[in-house]
């Protein structure tokens, strides 16, 4: 686990919640930015598990879609690259 994921699960341990369960969302929440995300929505009041599973899978989906679309830029940036270099010719 990262630093910020060891910080949530002790975090979601003091909150009282299962041990399993903290493992198991620290263990998908393992980037800073995941954790970091994780604990300032933990760190208010107490929630139910189930909306505590949502906000990872949302947290996750956002990281996903955040990642798809540098990937998406990058590559267009690589193809006008390209045709301007054949333009260029």
């Amino acid at each position: 686990m990262s630093e910020k994921s060891e910080l949530l699960y002790e975090l979601m341990l003091r909150k009282g919640y299962p041990e399993a369960f903290s493992r198991l969302i620290c263990a998908e929440m393992n980037t800073d930015f995941t954790a970091e995300k994780m604990m300032r929505y933990v760190s208010g009041s107490r929630k139910r598990l189930e909306d505590i599973a949502d906000e990872m899978v949302a947290i996750k989906d956002f990281r996903d879609r955040m990642v798809n679309k540098h990937i998406s830029e990058h590559a267009q940036a690589s193809i006008n690259d390209l045709y301007r270099n054949i333009n260029e010719d």
